[in-house]
């Protein structure tokens, strides 16, 4: 188990309860292989340094999760095609800030 970081941005025209369908896809997604959402940090409607699609704000959400990389495929091709996605982003964390934000521990459980 390696431990990531996941950014997801959503249009900002998508109601709530489309928000919370694309998150609750995303655990998932990521339980599907043995993997875990440990923490998830909804950061809310931001606005977008540029514009993107003739827009100029998305709803943002964080995920800290802890999985085998070979289910990641998966949820990369999800956020790719899925329409109320803007952008994403998932990055592998290093082991000391894994460490520091708790995932280790969970990751290697």
């Amino acid at each position: 188990m390696r431990a990531y970081e996941l950014m997801v941005i959503v249009d900002a025209d998508v109601d709530d309860a489309g928000v919370k369908a694309v998150n609750s896809r995303i655990g998932e997604l990521i339980a599907a292989d043995g993997g875990e959402v440990v923490k998830t940090d909804a950061w809310g409607r931001r606005r977008y340094a540029y514009p993107i699609k003739h827009k100029l704000e998305g709803i943002y959400t964080v995920f800290d999760i802890a999985t085998p990389a070979s289910n990641l495929d998966e949820l990369d091709r999800f956020l790719r095609l899925a329409d109320d996605v803007v952008r994403h982003k998932i990055i592998r964390l290093p082991d000391s800030e894994a460490e520091r934000r708790g995932l280790l521990g969970t990751a290697a459980g």
